[in-house]
C-alpha cells in the first residue's frame, strides 16, 4: 500500500475515533470520506470550546445568561448592578435622567479582561434609583480623549422619539410583567412556516402594531393551515427599510410595532392556537450605527467585530462579527437564549448564514457543487463553529425548537447532527426553487416548461438534511423584483379580478399556474414549506418601506387582507386553495414522509406525476391540452378519490372534472409502478387523488 494511502486511511481512522457519529454521515455520503479530517477539525474546536467554557464559566448554562448581570439591572437590595465588556475604552460611566445627565457622576470600576462594573446602593428611602421608562446612557472615554454617549449593548427597549435621528435607551422595568399563559407548542411533524412582518400587516398605509398582528393576522393564519410564524425584523434596526436586516440593539423588541409585553402576547396567543413562533435572527452582521449601534461601542473599530477591512461586509456596508472572541461568544449565545426564555420563541431562522460560512461571503460564488468550495481555507471555521454552539445551546435548553439555516452555498453536513461533525441545524432554507420559478416565468414559453429540470430542481437535496421549500418568499415580493403573481398576471391584477368580468387570458393563466406552482412546491420541493404574507392570495403590487427615494411613502409597505374578504375579488379563490393545500398536508403529512417517487416527467405532455404519503400527485402544465384516460403510474391497488383539485370552482377553476368519479387502479405496471389507473387530465391542472382501501 502507498504511503499515502495508508496515510488517509490512517486519518481516516483517527477522524471517526474523536467524531461520535461520522461513520454515519460517511455511509450516507461516501463522497465526504477525503474531508473527514475537516469533519474531525471542526468538531474537536467545537468540544473544546464546549470544555473550555465548562473550565472558566461553569458550563454554557450559566455562559449564556450574560444578559442577567450585563446591561443595568435591580438588585434584590433595592440597588443597581450595572456591568459592561468595553476592552477599548479608558474609563466607563452611567448617565442619564435619574443624575441629571451629569456624564462623570457614576464611573464603573474596571475589571479583568475588558469589563467594567458598576454598584449603585439603593436610596435611604427605598424609592426606585432608575424608575421605569427613564433614559440611560453610558458614556465611554476613549484612548483617544473622545467623550462618547453609547446605548448599552444590552440594552432591552430602545425607542426614537419623534424628530431625533438616533434611537433612545429606556430603562425597561414595569412593575407588571407579562405571564405567559400557554405551554409551547410541541414540535409538528410537518413544518408550514408563515414568514410575517408585524410593521406591514396592515392594509394602512402606517406601521401596523403587534396588538394589531395579534388580533388581526394570527386568526388568518390559524385559518390558512399554518402552523409556524416566522417573525422578520423584531430585533431592534433604526433603518425600517433595511427589513429588520441592520440590527442596532440585539436585546430589544422593535419599539415602533409597540412594547415588549405586547409582543410576548402575541407570542402566547400564537401558541394558544398551536402555533410555533421562530425569531429571524441576524447575528451574520450588524449596522454600522455607532450612536444608536454596537459599533464603536468602546471607542475602537473591534471591540465586538474584527478590526479593519475584514470587520466590514462590502456590499451590506455593515459590520462582521469576530466570533473567536470569548466575549462575543457570550453575547450571541446569550442573544439567543434571552429570546428563547423572555419571549418564548420557538426557535430561529438564521439569516446570511453563507456569509458566515465564508471568508469570501458568498459573494462571487456560483457554488456548482463541487466538494471543494465546501472546505479550506475560504471556510470562517470560527463562524461555523459559533453556528454549532448555537445549535447545540437551543436545542439543549428546548429540544423541540427549530433552527433555519439561511444557506446558498449548500454546505454539506450542515442540516446533520453536530454528533456526525455537523452544523446541528434542522432546516436550510431550498433558495434554488424560487429562482427557478422566476426563470420560467422571464424566460420560457409555457410550451417550452422543461418538466425533467422542474422535478430536478424541486428534488435535488441532500438525503437526510431536511428543507424548507418556498415558491417565494420577502425576497421577491421586494421592490425591484416582482411575486409570483406579479410576473403571471402584472397589470390587469388592478382591473381584471373582479369575478363579475369574464376570465381574459392573462388572469385565467395566472391563477391556474399560482396554485400548480405552489402545491408542486410544497409537494415535491422539502419537508417544510414557507410562504410570505399575502403571497398565498396573490398580493397585488410589490413591497417598498418609505425612504428617500419614495418621497417616505408607506403605500407599498402595508399587506391588503382585505382584499381576501371580498366576495366580488377572484383573491379570495386563491386563498382558499391554499389553505385547503395546509388543511390535506396536515392530514396526510406529506411533508414528513420520505422523498416522493417520481414515475413520470413527461415533456411532450408536460405532465407530471408522483407519489408521497400514499398520495397521487397529478400536474399537468400544458397551456391547452387535455388528456382523456390518461395513465397514471401508482403502488397501490384499489380505489381512489379526488382529495384536492385545482380546477375546482371554489378555487377559480374551470370545474372539469367530477369528484363523485371513482378510479380504480389495476395490475398493469407504468412507468416502474406495480400499478396503474386511467385519469382525465384537463390543460393546467393539479389533482390530488388518495387511495380511500387504506386505513386511516
Amino acid at each position: 500500500m502507498a504511503a499515502s494511502a495508508q496515510g488517509s486511511e490512517a486519518e481516516l481512522a483517527a477522524a471517526l475515533a474523536d467524531v461520535p457519529e461520522l461513520a454515519r454521515l460517511l455511509e450516507v455520503d461516501p463522497h465526504l470520506k477525503p474531508y473527514a479530517k475537516d469533519f474531525q477539525r471542526r468538531y474537536k474546536k467545537f468540544t473544546q470550546i464546549l470544555s473550555n467554557i465548562g473550565e472558566n464559566e461553569g458550563g454554557i448554562d450559566k455562559f449564556s445568561r450574560g444578559y442577567e448581570t450585563f446591561g443595568v439591572h435591580r438588585s434584590a437590595d433595592g440597588g443597581l448592578y450595572c456591568k459592561e465588556w468595553a476592552p477599548g475604552a479608558e474609563g466607563v460611566f452611567l448617565t442619564g435622567d435619574f443624575n441629571g445627565w451629569n456624564p462623570f457622576s457614576y464611573p464603573y470600576k474596571k475589571l479583568d479582561y475588558g469589563k467594567w462594573e458598576l454598584y449603585i446602593p439603593p436610596k435611604q428611602n427605598k424609592s426606585l434609583l432608575i424608575p421605569h421608562g427613564s433614559k440611560l446612557k453610558v458614556v465611554i472615554t476613549s484612548k483617544m480623549g473622545e467623550i462618547l454617549y453609547r446605548i448599552s449593548p444590552w440594552a432591552k427597549y430602545v425607542v426614537r422619539e419623534d424628530g431625533n435621528v438616533n434611537y433612545d435607551w429606556v430603562h425597561w422595568d414595569p412593575e407588571q410583567l407579562y405571564k405567559f399563559k400557554h405551554s409551547r407548542p410541541k414540535k409538528p411533524r410537518s413544518l408550514r412556516i408563515y414568514e410575517s412582518h408585524v410593521g406591514i400587516s396592515s392594509h394602512e398605509g402606517k406601521i401596523a402594531s403587534y396588538k394589531h398582528f395579534t388580533c388581526n393576522v394570527l386568526p388568518r393564519i390559524k385559518d390558512l393551515g399554518y402552523n409556524c410564524i416566522q417573525l422578520m425584523a423584531i430585533m431592534e434596526h433604526a433603518y425600517y427599510a433595511s427589513f429588520g436586516y441592520q440590527i442596532t440593539s440585539f436585546f430589544a423588541a422593535s419599539s415602533r410595532y409597540g412594547t415588549p409585553e405586547e409582543l410576548k402576547e402575541l407570542v402566547d396567543t400564537a401558541h394558544s392556537m398551536g402555533i410555533l413562533v421562530l425569531l429571524d435572527v441576524v447575528h451574520s452582521h450588524a449596522s454600522k450605527n455607532s450612536d444608536d449601534g454596537l459599533n464603536m461601542f468602546d471607542g475602537t473599530d473591534s471591540c465586538y467585530f474584527h478590526s479593519g477591512p475584514r470587520g466590514t461586509h462590502d456590499l451590506w456596508d455593515s459590520r462582521l462579527f469576530i466570533y473567536s472572541s470569548w466575549e462575543v461568544l457570550r453575547f450571541l449565545l446569550s442573544n439567543l437564549r434571552w429570546w428563547l426564555e423572555e419571549y418564548c420563541f420557538d426557535g430561529f431562522r438564521f439569516d446570511g448564514v453563507t456569509s458566515m460560512l465564508y471568508h469570501h461571503h458568498g459573494m462571487g460564488q456560483g457554488f456548482s457543487g463541487d466538494y471543494n468550495e465546501y472546505f479550506g481555507l475560504q471556510v470562517d471555521e470560527d463562524a461555523l463553529i459559533y453556528l454549532m454552539l448555537a445549535n447545540h445551546l437551543v436545542h439543549t435548553l428546548y429540544p423541540d425548537s427549530v433552527t433555519v439555516a439561511e444557506d446558498v452555498s449548500g454546505m454539506p453536513a450542515l442540516c446533520s447532527p453536530i454528533s456526525q461533525g455537523g452544523g446541528g441545524f434542522d432546516y436550510r432554507l431550498a433558495m434554488a426553487i424560487p429562482d427557478k420559478w422566476i426563470q420560467l416565468l422571464k424566460e420560457f414559453k409555457d410550451e417550452d416548461w422543461n418538466m425533467g429540470n422542474i422535478v430536478y430542481t424541486l428534488t435535488n437535496r441532500r438525503y437526510l438534511e431536511k428543507c424548507i421549500a418556498y415558491a417565494e418568499s420577502h425576497d421577491q415580493a421586494l421592490v425591484g423584483d416582482k411575486t409570483l403573481a406579479f410576473w403571471l398576471m402584472d397589470a390587469e391584477m388592478y382591473t381584471n379580478m373582479s369575478v363579475l368580468a369574464p376570465f381574459t387570458p392573462v388572469i385565467d393563466r395566472g391563477i391556474q399556474l399560482h396554485k400548480m406552482i405552489r402545491l408542486i412546491t410544497h409537494a415535491l420541493g422539502g419537508e417544510g414549506y414557507l410562504n410570505f404574507m399575502g403571497n398565498e392570495f396573490g398580493h397585488p403590487e410589490w413591497l417598498d418601506f418609505p425612504r428617500k427615494g419614495n418621497n417616505e411613502s408607506y403605500h407599498y409597505a402595508r399587506r391588503q387582507f382585505h382584499l381576501t374578504d371580498d366576495d366580488l375579488l377572484r383573491y379570495k379563490l386563491l386563498n382558499n386553495f391554499d389553505r385547503d393545500m395546509n388543511r390535506l398536508e396536515e392530514r396526510c403529512g406529506w411533508l414528513s414522509a420520505p422523498q416522493a417517487y417520481v414515475s413520470e416527467k413527461h415533456e411532450g405532455n408536460k405532465i407530471i406525476t408522483f407519489e408521497r404519503a400514499s398520495l397521487l400527485f397529478i400536474f399537468n402544465f400544458h397551456p391547452s391540452k387535455s388528456y382523456t384516460d390518461y395513465r397514471v403510474g401508482t403502488a397501490l391497488l384499489g380505489k381512489f378519490k379526488i382529495v384536492l383539485d385545482s380546477d375546482a370552482a371554489e378555487y377559480g377553476g374551470h370545474q372539469r372534472l367530477d369528484h363523485k368519479t371513482d378510479f380504480f387502479s389495476e395490475a398493469f405496471e407504468h412507468n416502474g409502478r406495480p400499478y396503474s389507473l386511467l385519469v382525465y387530465i384537463p390543460s393546467r391542472v393539479a389533482l390530488i387523488l388518495q387511495n380511500v382501501d387504506l386505513p386511516n
